[in-house]
């Protein structure tokens, strides 16, 4: 009867991890759905000054994720289905003049 005991405790130990686990598992694959539909691209631009240079490194952006939405950003400066955030660069003397690299987190509507 004692051992019958033990292993229901055991049991029951075991029954609140894994629900535990679970719920974590559950929270955790929420996040992974809602940023699914992004991606971190990273790309380098050249140009004779610091703007020219940071709008290759934005064409290029673009171009990893979608040709359409890079002619719509030529046309308009507006990503039509995309979410284009925060782009952050760094720059440095170079190339035709000036060479920067850039990233952005780009995610689909």
């Amino acid at each position: 009867m004692i051992q019958l005991k033990r292993c229901g405790i055991a049991f029951a130990a075991v029954a609140v991890i894994a629900t535990t686990s679970a719920g974590g598992a559950i929270g955790a694959d929420k996040k992974a759905k809602a940023s699914s539909n992004c991606v971190i691209k990273a790309a380098e631009g050249t140009g004779t000054d610091t703007e020219s240079a940071k709008f290759q490194v934005d064409e290029a952006l673009l171009q990893a994720v979608d040709w359409g939405a890079w002619a719509a950003w030529m046309a308009s400066k507006t990503t039509p289905g995309y979410d284009y955030g925060k782009r952050t660069y760094k720059c440095k003397p170079g190339g035709l003049g000036v060479t920067c690299v850039g990233q952005a987190k780009i995610c689909k509507l």
